[in-house]
């Protein structure tokens, strides 16, 4: 069973975070969890003309506080519904205090909205909720534009689960998480692997059984994909397995789409330069692509 007892929501007072807030709501009312919403506000530059350098200055205390009404009012919808929750307010660096937030209030998930920012500012400064992914050991739940807005009314938050798998630590992490969520409201699991690299049909040319290949290979990951479920798992939720050809990401969007998935589980590699290169080509592409939230769990 999923264990969530404190959910951490950063909010910008944008849409996006809205709808990130409505469906930490929904989750909340589901575990009977907390939701903390926090505001973290980017400290004032110092003055950079003066002899001596001056530091970030802190907002006005009646900024402040307006600041922290306004998040207040957010949380009376939740408060009617029953649902426990609690304000933070932090100036700084955003991903740091998101993090450091986390941390303090020893929360089991963070759920983020994505800003879908592009061009020049995306690839350079990238996203505040990308960089928490990265460094969180926290599973983080993204919400997109794309993505409906969830009501907090006591049935199960999922219903039909997608996770993909590269039999990878990090991705047999995310079963685990996914089977357990998929536990807890008797949900549809589909496991998905994306069997990519395959050799070229212009090899049959030269005698080489591609189809042949492709047959036996598809089989044999079959096979892995359902060992990788445990016994009884049909007693208390629905799972069953995928095998497609092609980019890992775009095969997600579509099977997410076709079975309209209303989450898709990730596991998140580790924190070196070719894990950050992996992630870009896989997680990045799913949760900017994805109608439904994207959970994902660090192996």
């Amino acid at each position: 069973m999923t264990r969530i007892q404190r959910i951490l929501c950063p909010h910008d007072f944008s849409d996006f975070s809205q709808r990130a807030l409505d469906h930490a709501a929904a989750l909340a009312k589901w575990y009977d969890a907390e939701v903390v919403a926090l505001h973290v506000q980017p400290a004032l530059a110092g003055v950079e003309a003066m002899p001596v350098a001056v530091g970030p200055v802190p907002m006005p205390q009646a900024s402040r506080n307006a600041i922290q009404e306004e998040l207040g009012k957010l949380l009376v919808p939740l408060t009617r519904a029953g649902i426990r929750s609690d304000t933070e307010y932090a100036e700084g660096s955003p991903v740091e205090q998101i993090l450091k937030v986390a941390a303090e209030t020893a929360c089991d998930l963070i759920v983020m909205g994505t800003h879908g920012r592009s061009g020049f500012e995306r690839w350079v400064l990238g996203s505040v909720t990308e960089k928490v992914l990265r460094k969180s050991t926290v599973p983080v739940m993204t919400v997109s534009q794309k993505t409906l807005p969830k009501v907090a009314e006591g049935r199960p938050p999922f219903e039909r689960i997608l996770c993909g798998v590269d039999f990878s630590p990090s991705s047999l992490r995310a079963v685990e998480v996914a089977l357990s969520i998929a536990q807890d409201g008797c949900a549809q699991l589909t496991l998905l692997h994306a069997m990519e690299g395959l050799p070229p049909f212009q090899l049959e040319a030269q005698g080489f059984d591609v189809k042949r290949y492709r047959e036996v290979l598809e089989v044999d990951l079959q096979e892995q994909l359902k060992k990788v479920v445990p016994e009884g798992a049909k007693d208390w939720c629905r799972p069953s397995t995928v095998v497609v050809e092609g980019k890992s990401w775009q095969k997600l969007l579509e099977v997410a789409k076709d079975l309209r998935a209303d989450l898709i589980v990730l596991g998140v590699h580790g924190r070196n330069p070719l894990d950050v290169m992996l992630f870009g080509s896989t997680t990045h592409h799913v949760i900017r692509g994805a109608e439904a939230p994207v959970w994902t769990v660090r192996g």
